[in-house]
């Protein structure tokens, strides 16, 4: 697809959107001496109540929020499953002409990895968001820029998709993920803007292949060394592609390294333009919404450790029977208990000290607790 095509199809995709769009929140936050923008959208369904999942959503490079929108608008995903959906705003980039990207091309200190971090701690502070289910897609350079939360930011990001793009080979390189992370990747065979083999010039590697992406990713979580493949029906013959689904299983904690290769595929988003066999947006939240942090939800996700990694509070005994012991060291906080169905059972006031918390009417099960920006699991017994 041609530039000039490209950008006429962004602007069509964004006036027909925004004909029923109504419920963007512009909103901006102070980071690094910038004012940094990002579109955000509560669904129909949040709740103060109950816990909702994070989900960014990144446009590609010298690109916009609202562009990003127009090929890929999740809020009925949203409203459906009771996700805040967050679409953040590159800034200009100084050594690439005053490009907005998410990754600077040459010499800069600038690092939006921290910018999302702060982002989430900000929202989280104003939402009640479960923070064992942040997730993050992008297209093209928002797609490198997944893998980059996923190495660097990996105890705040549970799972990721990267669209129309290979990882860099410096992300290769430095690539350090803190646990076993569930990871999907979009890409087109014969994308010439983000080559399917990698990019290698002077024998220099720029971007690895995306055999060598999954191949990283299914050695680091541990699944099986072959990838189950699916041929998926050829719904719309006239894109000039087809769709195989490749799934590298029973990795650690359960997570799955998931490729959809569109054979014939472009830079493309497929079921907003290119391939209309898959829509991108569903597959996305179909497989992230599967993982929280601790790995698969339905099968993996407990962890019964006390005292994970948090030096503010400890708590035990886990599972419990009656009494939950809470030793708060810093300030005043609160305590929010959740159900499964992530439903608020339980609230308190959390004093400096050590607290004991009286839990014996709760149904025995797994429960989410909630203390500040901290979530862990109890099992009551």
């Amino acid at each position: 697809m041609n530039e000039i095509k490209f950008i006429s199809l962004l602007f069509l995709l964004l006036f027909c959107k925004t004909l029923t769009a109504q419920n963007f929140i512009s909103q901006t936050i102070q980071y690094d001496g910038s004012t940094r923008e990002y579109e955000l959208y509560i669904p129909s369904s949040y709740s103060e109540n109950s816990l909702s999942p994070l989900m960014f959503n990144f446009h590609g490079g010298n690109s916009t929020s609202q562009s990003q929108i127009a090929i890929s608008d999740m809020r009925d995903l949203a409203d459906n499953n009771n996700f805040i959906l967050v679409y953040p705003q590159a800034i200009a980039d100084p050594t690439d002409d005053g490009s907005l990207n998410w990754i600077f091309k040459g010499e800069s200190d600038h690092d939006d990895i921290y910018f999302i971090d702060a982002l989430i701690s900000e929202l989280s502070g104003q939402y009640q968001i479960d923070l064992e289910r942040v997730y993050a897609c992008g297209y093209s350079l928002g797609g490198e820029f997944v893998y980059e939360l996923l190495c660097r930011l990996n105890n705040k990001i549970a799972s990721g998709v990267a669209v129309a793009r290979t990882m860099g080979q410096y992300q290769y390189e430095n690539c350090n993920p803190d646990h076993p992370t569930a990871i999907m990747t979009i890409l087109g065979t014969e994308d010439y803007e983000s080559n399917y083999n990698g990019v290698v010039y002077n024998g220099v590697t720029y971007y690895i292949s995306a055999e060598e992406t999954h191949q990283y990713w299914a050695t680091f979580n541990n699944t099986d060394d072959n990838p189950v493949e699916i041929e998926l029906p050829d719904y719309d013959s006239n894109d000039g592609s087809t769709v195989t689904k490749r799934v590298w299983e029973n990795g650690d904690s359960c997570v799955s390294v998931i490729e959809f290769r569109v054979n014939g595929g472009e830079h493309d988003w497929p079921g907003s333009f290119g391939n209309m066999d898959i829509n991108s947006d569903d597959e996305i939240w179909d497989f992230v919404s599967n993982y929280s942090i601790n790995g698969l939800i339905e099968e993996c996700n407990l962890s019964v450790n006390n005292n994970e990694n948090y030096n503010q509070f400890s708590y035990h005994p886990n599972p419990i029977d009656s009494y939950l012991s809470i030793t708060n060291h810093s300030e005043n906080k609160s305590i929010i208990i959740f159900d499964i169905n992530s439903k608020s059972v339980f609230e308190s006031a959390l004093n400096i000290g050590i607290n004991r918390f009286d839990i014996s009417d709760l149904q025995p099960g797994i429960y989410s607790v909630k203390i500040g920006q901290n979530t862990f699991k109890i099992i009551k017994k």
